[in-house]
């Protein structure tokens, strides 16, 4: 898979760009603030219709302008394609085209372009909150199973209205008791399928990080993930989806006190985690930084392998948000050899960072939201 160009219209600081990029390494380069996460941003919206960054919609519109529009021109191994977004101000309308066709349900569009974000945040995947890793499950299960992600927004849609119930159940006992049945059957169902789903990749995950961890390291230290969630099954117990539900509903059904107290669903898909240890001990307490970044950067690879996969062979487009000037050379080295015969779209300030010849490098320069290339890359 392959982004051709991008075109962008009032997005962020870009008034209006044009950008094409070769189908091995891209470097977008400049100082600070001048728009190269925004073009990477824009590129990320069109594989999943959000940004990767907090922001409402109507924060992605440049101030000043009524709306914005990116175009994403493609090709996979079949055919070139694209994908085309028009936000507009007010409450953040959004017409969203595929081929020229118009998309009324997300769900139909994610996974027709697919890519693999390393930034950063992702760093701290291992180091950081469950919801980082729930986050990496939920964008790489998105774009491989429409089944996944139209399940986490019904889900997620139940979930709000269920933790509204439960902060007015206080006040208004007879409403609880009259929907609350309804609401915890419906997160159930939903939950035992997502589990079920996420046990399955992280198993998939967890071989890749462990082949590339030692090759990556070469010193023989053995990863682990493991899928955690709030019943504490795995693995075979998962994919009984009737019993996974039915303890979900369980849990749902029989402990409303300390759910009300807290205002909140206690039990479900949202609590889960990935447990990662290495040599038998939790990375998060005992691993180095080197080591942590390690496994992230394994855990991505791992994400784009799978992917492609999925897909007949059909790799993802890798995106890096200014992520190689946090890696020792060392990884930087492993990552970018790794990703020889992929597809890199990456932002930094220094356009020698990659270590790839500049001749075989597509570099742009990003000056105050305009992009001027320059190399070739092929």
């Amino acid at each position: 898979m392959v982004c051709k160009s991008i075109r962008i219209e009032n997005f962020r600081n870009i008034g209006e760009a044009e950008v094409h990029f070769s189908p091995g390494v891209n470097v977008l380069y400049g100082d600070n603030a001048q728009g190269k996460t925004n073009l990477l941003e824009a590129v990320y919206f069109t594989a999943l219709g959000k940004s990767f960054r907090p922001a409402r919609e109507a924060e992605l519109i440049r101030f000043g302008a009524e709306g914005c529009r990116i175009l994403n021109t493609f090709s996979d191994s079949l055919r070139t394609q694209t994908l085309s977004y028009r936000l507009s101000g007010g409450r953040g309308r959004r017409l969203v085209e595929q081929n020229g066709v118009r998309v009324t349900r997300m769900s139909d569009m994610v996974g027709a372009f697919r890519v693999v974000l390393f930034c950063p945040e992702h760093l701290s995947l291992i180091q950081g909150g469950p919801e980082l890793r729930r986050g990496y499950l939920n964008v790489a299960l998105s774009q491989l199973r429409p089944v996944y992600l139209r399940a986490l927004q019904r889900y997620n849609q139940i979930l709000k209205e269920r933790n509204s119930l439960l902060r007015r159940a206080q006040e208004d006992m007879a409403t609880f008791r009259a929907t609350e049945p309804m609401w915890s059957a419906q997160l159930a169902h939903e939950a035992a399928l997502i589990a079920a789903m996420r046990d399955v990749y992280i198993s998939r995950v967890n071989r890749l990080v462990a082949a590339c961890f030692s090759d990556m390291t070469e010193d023989g230290e053995v990863p682990e993930l493991t899928y955690v969630n709030s019943l504490g099954l795995t693995g075979e117990a998962l994919a009984d989806r009737a019993d996974v539900e039915a303890r979900y509903l369980s849990l749902l059904s029989t402990r409303h006190d300390r759910e009300i107290g807290a205002g909140a669903t206690l039990w479900g898909i949202h609590k889960d985690d990935i447990a990662v240890t290495l040599n038998g001990r939790p990375a998060r307490q005992f691993a180095s930084q080197g080591q942590q970044r390690s496994l992230a950067l394994a855990m991505k690879l791992a994400e784009g392998d799978i992917s492609a996969q999925e897909s007949g062979g059909d790799r993802p487009v890798f995106l890096f948000d200014d992520v190689l000037s946090e890696l020792d050379s060392r990884r930087r080295a492993y990552l970018m050899g790794e990703l020889e015969g992929r597809q890199v779209i990456m932002t930094t300030c220094d356009p020698s960072a990659s270590g790839i010849a500049a001749d075989r490098v597509h570099t742009i320069r990003v000056t105050e939201g305009r992009y001027e290339e320059s190399g070739s890359g092929k």
